[in-house]
């Protein structure tokens, strides 16, 4: 396998708050050793700008899906519309999506439904489902179950912050965790517990910039030239060094994101 310093597997290039300096965002990432991002669509409306730097870029890729918050923009999204932009030769993820119950930004039963959607869509591509949950793990658990038993299909807890039993019951599904920032805030001692029982295989690690800046940048905006804090900050929760962080994360994040030629 390619040597890899750094992979962030969750950025959002092309959030607003990049706009002024995104040659410079990317430029950061690279001198700091970051040699592969994954840019994370929101809504599929925005999925041409979130794909414009995949294209533009050899070391970055790029996802399809419209996050929970977003799902009031388009109800009546359908399968068969996630997979037509899936087509694309640097799409290897469908998503973010999910559920959000925190802000319920959009109304449950429309962020479920287009949720399912995004489920058919990963069963059928083969692509990883990447999962935004917060403040909803009895539907979530429920929704992943009962999608899991119609078929399988690869899934990724992102940012995961949630209980230990919603944990739980995805790992036994085969599902990886994402690390983020979380991990190194003081008051996340919740968040650690779970990723000390993480499934050590299927872990990988991301910033979520432009939001959730790990310590000691916590407070700035967030860049994918902060990650090496995040792994760091694993190293010290599971006992790894360095090398085991990278080693480990790095083959997780492949075998996750196995449409990703190196």
């Amino acid at each position: 396998m390619t040597q890899f310093r750094y992979i962030d597997s969750h950025v959002n290039l092309h959030a607003p708050q990049f706009a002024e300096d995104q040659a410079e965002v990317i430029d950061r990432a690279r001198a700091a050793g970051v040699d592969l991002m994954v840019n994370i669509c929101d809504r599929v409306s925005n999925f041409d700008a979130v794909y414009k730097f995949a294209e533009d870029h050899a070391d970055i890729w790029a996802t399809v899906g419209t996050h929970p918050h977003e799902s009031r923009e388009n109800p009546d999204l359908t399968t068969a519309d996630l997979l037509a932009l899936a087509e694309r030769p640097k799409v290897v993820g469908i998503g973010e999506c999910g559920l959000d119950f925190h802000y319920d930004y959009s109304p449950r039963e429309v962020q479920a439904q287009v949720f399912k959607a995004h489920i058919d869509a990963a069963r059928q591509s083969g692509l990883p489902l990447v999962v935004h949950t917060r403040e909803a793990d009895d539907w979530m658990a429920q929704i992943l179950s009962e999608a899991h038993q119609a078929g399988p299909f690869k899934l990724l807890l992102h940012c995961y912050t949630s209980g230990a039993e919603l944990a739980k019951t995805c790992a036994e599904m085969g599902a990886w965790f994402s690390v983020s920032g979380i991990a190194t805030f003081k008051a996340a001692e919740d968040v650690r517990a779970v990723i000390r029982d993480m499934p050590a295989d299927r872990i990988i690690i991301e910033t979520d910039c432009p939001y959730l800046a790990p310590i000691p940048m916590r407070g700035r905006r967030n860049e994918p030239a902060f990650v090496p804090h995040v792994y760091d900050k694993l190293g010290e929760i599971r006992g790894w060094t360095l090398d085991e962080v990278r080693a480990r994360t790095h083959e997780a994040f492949f075998k996750l994101f196995d449409r990703i030629a190196i």
